[in-house]
């Protein structure tokens, strides 16, 4: 894709925006497959086409450079179009989080001043067009293109699939189409023109463990590169076939799944919701080469009753870890993507290695600092800088960088040399390997020792019977906190507490295995938005659970009283 040391992943610098890395895909890939969902097949022109189509209706909608264009939609072939649509007249993106209630939605739909919303009606128990309506009355009573909705304020045209007639101001998605027609090609091309690499172009929310939702806004050439170095760095060709069940309103899904795919000049298998048996059905009718999922999708794949059963040879571009590896065959570590370090602020990869790089750097690095991005440790007191080797927090610079948090001034983010410090813990070797430990504010610490939450949390990958698992930490009168692991059982699959602890007690040092273990069912669990586990209210139920069990735990009963306790 282009030479060591090269931040422009082999591409000229104008070409980095959105839309053309679409045009020149269409150009190189124009007869290939580029998307199969359901019962619809997109060549890379035909894909092309719709995407002028769609752009030239958003123009005659009053869409202009730098508006702000929320899409609720899941991941579909109506879905690409819109993202690679808004981007190719210079609007800036905001996909939205389906998984998100109302409440939220609506938070960030006046968050991000949007101003116009391209949706879907529902998803499955998703109502999205009633609660909509039924949050925002005024929506309901208006007329097409005249919403006044003051908490709202800059929305003015919403477009919705699936509706044949409006539903207030709600207007149909044939509408959108039409209102193109009068939109000439020298209009749509002149525009094209002064959409530039360096304009902002994905503002994309994110959930954290805690608080709300972040905006992180993003120029259009952190997604275009990220996009190719993603393609570089799976060794995707064009005659993959990625099945992903990623979804586009997050990073990951919108360059290492949609991005990569298509920059590759591969084909990409879509389904707008995640059931194993259907994905597998997919998996083997069209013969995937790879699949992107989360760990408990992967589990999920691998445990489905259908899946012994399936041919799925094709698959070849899965790290053995997967449980789809052994139903594909294969035994040889020789292809992962775990050897990589990012965030949504870098939009994903800030350093990374190979997918098909020698098996133990994968394992036991987080790869080195990708080209044109800068890691530095340094101390999380000072800010100052530390020598290779030395533990610290993890502060990043360069080329895929956001532009910052939406609504926030630059130096609440940055600090005065343009790193964005990330909370996150690490340290980089001589030879420049990164290696990540967690989450600084996760980080506990136990009898003046540093324990890494996800370090535990990576030890049970493959532990059958788990559908999640969390460790915590609790304050402890002598040790200052010890290590309770809350765990989520499969139904009717309950692992032992010893089992679990002698399973952490092979894979980690005697500190780091969990004093005790707590079963909760997933109902019992605070998630964000994204399907993170929130921790303040975990480490508060653990805590809760610990003092009405009254359990002793290093010589320490909760919720009973101790000597000298004046309770």
């Amino acid at each position: 894709m282009g030479p060591a040391g090269d931040p422009w992943v082999g591409q000229p610098r104008e070409r980095l925006t959105l839309g053309r890395l679409l045009e020149d895909a269409v150009a190189r890939f124009g007869p290939r497959e580029a998307l199969v969902f359901e019962d619809r097949r997109l060549r890379y022109a035909e894909l092309g086409a719709e995407v002028r189509r769609l752009a030239r209706g958003l123009v005659g909608a009053g869409v202009v450079k730098g508006a702000r264009v929320a899409m609720l939609l899941p991941s579909s072939p109506e879905a690409v179009v819109s993202l690679f649509a808004v981007a190719a007249v210079g609007a800036v993106g905001v996909p939205l989080n389906t998984f998100a209630p109302i409440r939220e939605l609506s938070w960030i739909l006046r968050h991000a001043d949007v101003s116009l919303l391209l949706m879907q009606p529902r998803l499955l128990g998703h109502a999205w067009l009633e609660d909509l309506l039924a949050a925002h009355p005024e929506l309901g009573s208006a007329t097409p293109g005249r919403i006044r909705c003051p908490a709202l304020p800059s929305l003015r045209r919403i477009f919705c699939l699936g509706l044949e007639a409006p539903r207030g101001a709600v207007e149909p998605w044939s509408e959108l189409l039409a209102a193109g027609h009068s939109v000439p090609d020298a209009l749509l091309e002149a525009i094209g023109q002064e959409v530039l690499p360096t304009d902002d172009g994905l503002l994309i929310y994110t959930s954290g463990s805690t608080g709300t939702p972040k905006g992180v806004l993003h120029r259009q050439r952190a997604a275009a590169i990220q996009s190719y170095r993603f393609a570089e760095q799976l060794r995707l060709t064009p005659e993959d076939r990625v099945w992903t069940a990623q979804p586009f309103f997050w990073t990951a899904g919108l360059c290492m799944s949609l991005g990569a795919t298509l920059a590759a000049g591969a084909c990409l298998l879509l389904q707008d919701h995640f059931e194993a048996g259907a994905a597998l059905e997919l998996m083997e009718q069209e013969r995937a080469t790879t699949a992107h999922a989360w760990a408990h999708q992967h589990k999920a794949l691998g445990e489905h009753p259908s899946a012994g059963r399936r041919d799925l040879s094709s698959l070849s571009k899965l790290p053995p870890t997967s449980p789809l590896a052994r139903i594909a065959g294969i035994q040889a570590d020789t292809w992962g993507p775990q050897g990589a370090y990012g965030l949504t602020e870098t939009f994903t990869i800030a350093a990374s290695i190979p997918s098909d790089a020698p098996a133990e750097l994968r394992r036991s690095t987080s790869g080195r600092a990708l080209p044109g991005v800068e890691i530095r440790v340094v101390d999380p007191e000072s800010g100052q800088p530390l020598a290779p080797g030395q533990a610290g927090e993890l502060a990043v610079r360069g080329v895929t960088l956001m532009c910052g948090y939406a609504k926030r001034l630059p130096e609440e983010v940055l600090d005065a040399a343009g790193f964005f410090r990330t909370g996150d813990g690490g340290w980089i070797d001589e030879e420049g390997y990164l290696y990540w430990t967690g989450r600084l504010g996760d980080m506990i610490k136990t009898g003046g020792a540093n324990v890494s939450p996800q370090e535990i949390e990576r030890a049970l990958e493959g532990f059958e019977g788990l559908l999640a698992a969390r460790a915590v930490g609790i304050p402890h009168p002598t040790l200052g906190e010890v290590v309770v692991l809350c765990a989520v059982p499969r139904a009717g699959d309950v692992p032992s507490e010893e089992a679990l602890r002698q399973h952490l007690r092979q894979r980690l040092s005697s500190f780091k295995v969990p004093r005790c273990v707590l079963f909760f069912a997933a109902s019992e669990l605070e998630l964000t938005g994204n399907q993170k586990i929130r921790l303040a209210p975990l480490r508060a139920a653990a805590l809760a659970r610990l003092e009405a069990e009254q359990r002793d735990i290093a010589g320490h009963r909760y919720g009973a009283a101790q000597p000298g306790d004046a309770r």
